[in-house]
């Protein structure tokens, strides 16, 4: 690669963290706002994210990780779960199609974005080993957050959730998302489109040509199933970032007299053990402590598992080694030090 493309990439990874950025401190500034004055309408505006409470204590939370990063003061990261919800055929829970732990570091300014395969072999409490997706399914969000805390050891204690057919509307209400289609993710994409019309009681609306586009809600819910295209449930887990990435610049170039109306209606979309008064007080303490840069990552590692998975029973999982996994998380997490 020669220096002018390493440059132009260079710039260009510099110009997406840019745009995370932005998304930020729009956020902030907004509930920044509700401090300063606003507050019962910034609040009234939170109240209409659905609130469901959990059992705190019986999250599986790693007490002893709790005692160390009290001792070493850093029992102010606060580790968030976020599930994209896969529900067919009416289900109560459905399974957590996306898996990831949204990671708050104040005194790194950062917030991390990791995503877990979905497909990863762990024990689930009371129903053996397991894909981790099938967690929520099996017990809600608790069970998929203890699931996350016995697997890696960790101290997540909340959650935010969304359903994928809601992501649909989501994507809508913004106007679309910008994705860069691969030809060979185009009739998988179509099959899928398909079926979401059928759901839906609606026209297919389908993806023509390769390339940079904007995707309507139908189009990009499809995209971030496409699942055998590629390298398997690998591309798949970068696709449903992406359209997240995509998300995120929509929002951040949101204009701010249309910040509120935004926030206001796709926060009913979402599920979450956070009270509106938790969601002021999280964002407000980010502003305070200067929390700008956005960044993302992946676990388990390729390195750290087969990419061919392992049929076991006739069934494909993920199989992956748990303590070199959980190392390499706490690394991240915890002290700062991304894979290389």
């Amino acid at each position: 690669m020669t220096n002018n493309e390493n440059k132009n990439t260079s710039n260009k990874k510099k110009k997406k963290r840019s745009k995370l950025k932005i998304v930020l401190l729009s956020i902030l500034t907004l509930l920044i706002i509700a401090v300063g004055g606003t507050y019962s309408y910034i609040h009234h505006i939170f109240s209409k994210v659905e609130t469901k409470k959990i059992d705190k204590d019986n999250l599986g939370v790693d007490e002893d990780l709790k005692a160390q990063l009290k001792a070493m003061g850093k029992d102010d990261i606060i580790n968030i779960a976020l599930f994209g919800l896969d529900k067919t055929n009416n289900e109560e829970l459905g399974r957590s199609d996306a898996t990831m732990i949204l990671s708050l570091d104040m005194d790194n300014k950062k917030v991390k974005m990791i995503s877990i395969m979905r497909d990863s072999y762990v024990d689930i409490d009371g129903h053996g080993k397991d894909k981790l997706n099938h967690a929520h399914a099996f017990g809600g969000p608790e069970l998929a957050i203890k699931t996350l805390n016995k697997t890696f050891n960790l101290n997540i204690t909340d959650f935010a959730s969304v359903d994928f057919a809601d992501m649909e509307k989501i994507v809508d209400y913004l106007g679309g998302v910008e994705i860069d289609i691969k030809q060979s993710e185009i009739e998988t994409a179509n099959e899928y489109i398909v079926d979401l019309a059928k759901l839906g009681r609606t026209d297919p609306q389908y993806i023509e040509k390769p390339g940079v586009q904007n995707l309507t809600g139908m189009q990009a819910l499809a995209y971030t199933r496409i699942r055998y295209v590629g390298n398997g449930d690998f591309e798949r887990t970068d696709r449903q970032r992406r359209v997240l990435e995509a998300l995120f610049e929509k929002i951040a170039n949101t204009g701010a007299t249309e910040f509120p109306a935004l926030v206001s209606n796709l926060l009913p979309y979402i599920q979450t053990s956070f009270s509106s008064g938790e969601i002021i007080k999280i964002g407000s303490y980010m502003l305070l402590n200067g929390v700008t840069t956005f960044e993302e990552q992946r676990f388990p590692l390729d390195e750290d598992c087969k990419d061919t998975g392992e049929v076991i029973d006739g069934i494909w999982y993920l199989p992956f080694d748990k303590k070199a996994t959980t190392e390499k998380l706490h690394k991240y997490i915890f002290e700062d030090i991304k894979p290389s």
